[in-house]
């Protein structure tokens, strides 16, 4: 894939989580009042229940953002685009759907 191209990839990908990341924040905030005030107090389990799938979201995307800065960093080492297990070519086709993909969907099967 051309530098240029993957590092587009990579810039649009990493706005993308970090404007969900900020919006996770100021959502939850907003959310966790509304619940304050609308809660059924007879459930005190309902306002863990929605603090734990809220900080699941936010935990997947920081994982996310951590594998786009590795894609980074293999980019700027001139490893961009090859299995960090085998060193095998990743198509272009995988990158352009996943610019952050460290395996060939081969690999990556194999690994589920």
């Amino acid at each position: 894939m051309d530098e240029d191209r993957a590092r587009a990839l990579l810039a649009a990908e990493r706005a993308r989580v970090e404007a969900l990341i900020s919006g996770l924040q100021v959502d939850r905030s907003e959310d966790r009042a509304a619940e304050e005030d609308s809660a059924d107090w007879s459930d005190p389990a309902q306002p863990l229940t929605a603090e734990g799938a809220d900080d699941a979201v936010s935990a997947g995307l920081e994982v996310r953002l951590q594998a786009i800065e590795r894609a980074e960093r293999r980019l700027a080492a001139g490893a961009y685009g090859r299995s960090v297990l085998s060193g095998a070519t990743i198509p272009d086709e995988r990158l352009e759907a996943d610019p952050a993909a460290e395996l060939t969907v081969e690999e990556a099967a194999a690994q589920h």
